[in-house]
């Protein structure tokens, strides 16, 4: 199964329950029933305060032999870009006439980093890296921010005491039907 009709027989079992995926599966004659492990594959999501982080840690030091085997061919050497977007860099710009919108300048979670990374990379083996290597890839890309040291853990209760420079520059959705 491939993942994406993975993430789609857990939307219809959330939804619709087995049933669901069931009556679809005779209807369309494609897809089976998710097994336990294909869920749970899919299934989970990181919050900003880090619920949802498995177990795992890494380090910048780490992170960075990984970083060099799986992301700097799109991202560069230094995640400056190249083929890819830039991760690091363009911090303060979003206000000026020429905003550089990166991991760094943008995004305000360091979870969310670890999230992207664990569900979209590497770009064609999405899902590959083991949680130490995804901890030590988030560590090295944080380290080139200025925002952790070489040798600094992170894991699930260190990664979402990370600071990131655009942490304040969103404003909470309060709506009543959003929670």
């Amino acid at each position: 199964m491939s993942r994406r009709s993975g993430l789609f027989a857990a939307a219809l079992i959330a939804v619709g329950g087995p049933q669901a995926l069931a009556a679809e599966s005779e209807r369309t004659g494609l897809g089976h029933e998710v097994t336990a492990e294909e869920l749970s594959a899919a299934g989970y999501t990181v919050f900003p305060d880090g619920k949802g982080l498995p177990e795992g840690r890494g380090t910048a030091l780490e992170g960075k032999a990984v970083y060099q085997q799986f992301c700097a061919a799109c991202h560069g050497r230094n995640a400056q870009g190249e083929d890819a977007a830039a991760l690091v860099g363009g911090r303060g710009s979003l206000t000026s006439e020429r905003p550089r919108k990166t991991v760094e300048s943008y995004w305000p979670h360091a979870t969310t980093l670890w999230d992207y990374v664990r569900r979209s990379m590497p770009y064609e083996a999405p899902g590959s890296l083991t949680n130490d290597e995804i901890y030590g890839v988030v560590a090295h890309l944080l380290n080139l921010m200025g925002l952790v040291g070489e040798d600094d853990v992170l894991d699930r209760e260190s990664l979402p005491n990370v600071e990131m420079p655009n942490r304040d520059g969103f404003v909470p959705d309060d709506r009543p039907d959003t929670h």
